[in-house]
């Protein structure tokens, strides 16, 4: 028996069970209730680590220098002569 014929054979016996659903009917059930909680779970422990890391984080940010003027030298540039 080949593999197209097995799967056909498959499909001749599901199809009268597909039949039988109401497709109005049909709802997730139990267990996409419980991927959706775990989901759910994952989000709200993930947000709640990120909130621990982001108020660990002490950054302040150094004023920016002001530019030297034009005639002024500094300490970096050499003498010019």
């Amino acid at each position: 028996m080949s593999a197209t014929q097995t799967a056909h054979s498959a499909a001749v016996q599901l199809l009268p069970l597909a039949k039988e659903l109401d497709e109005n009917k049909v709802t997730p059930g139990v267990l996409g209730f419980i991927v959706f909680a775990v989901i759910g779970l994952a989000v709200w422990f993930l947000m709640k680590s990120m909130n621990k890391h982001m108020n660990r984080v002490d950054f302040e940010e150094k004023p920016a220098e002001k530019d030297p003027s034009p005639g002024a030298q500094t300490k970096d540039a050499a003498p010019s002569t």
